[in-house]
């Protein structure tokens, strides 16, 4: 897959803010700093059209890009992060529920854990809650870069094991820093919107 056009549509925060249905949507979820916008400005190949931050928690919006015309990124806002108060972390979790439960347009949300860690209770509740609502269950294990290659089949399977992902394949080592893996996550993306019919 090529991307050759890409533009931030919108930052909502309402359901009447939405882009208009009937474009597929994926969506990717993680905790805040995990590396979503990253992977979305790697994927894309444009350096800030989605706002990077080294302050965790900024992302307060769900952000909405138009790819190519034909489909639309979603970055959710990041889940987990401490030093916001209780009353901000349910209103984000409001924010995706309400987009994960009533969206039509959505295909499949691709979840981010930092492969240097386990995932935590936080990243095992998503996912769950992924799976439950019927979608694949593909994991990217971002800075990979920031570990050794040998420690690398040892973290992902760690991953593994405490997400509960059956599939070994539906996660995917990746680096934005490097480009690491940049072609499989668009050919995961590409295979998605295909088996959905929309490629």
């Amino acid at each position: 897959m090529k991307i050759k056009k890409s533009e931030l549509l919108g930052t909502v925060v309402r359901p009447d803010q939405y882009p208009e249905e009937g474009v597929p949507e994926i969506a990717f979820a993680g905790r805040s700093n995990v590396g979503k916008s990253s992977l979305i400005n790697c994927l894309i190949n444009r350096k800030n059209l989605a706002r990077t931050s080294g302050q965790p928690g900024k992302t307060q919006t769900l952000n909405f890009y138009s790819i190519n015309d034909e489909f639309r990124f979603v970055d959710l806002p990041g889940y987990g992060y401490a030093r916001v108060s209780r009353q901000s972390r349910n209103k984000w979790a409001k924010m995706i529920e309400t987009y994960i439960t009533s969206r039509k347009s959505l295909v499949e949300i691709i979840q981010l854990v930092d492969i240097r860690h386990t995932p935590s209770e936080l990243d095992v509740g998503m996912y769950e809650w992924i799976k439950s609502v019927g979608f694949n269950g593909i994991v990217v294990a971002t800075k990979v870069d920031k570990i050794s290659r040998g420690k690398i089949d040892k973290h992902i399977s760690d991953i593994k094991k405490t997400l509960g992902v059956e599939n070994r394949d539906f996660i995917i080592p990746f680096s934005a820093s490097k480009k690491t893996n940049r072609e499989k996550v668009l050919n995961t993306i590409e295979e998605i919107l295909r088996v959905n019919q929309l490629l």
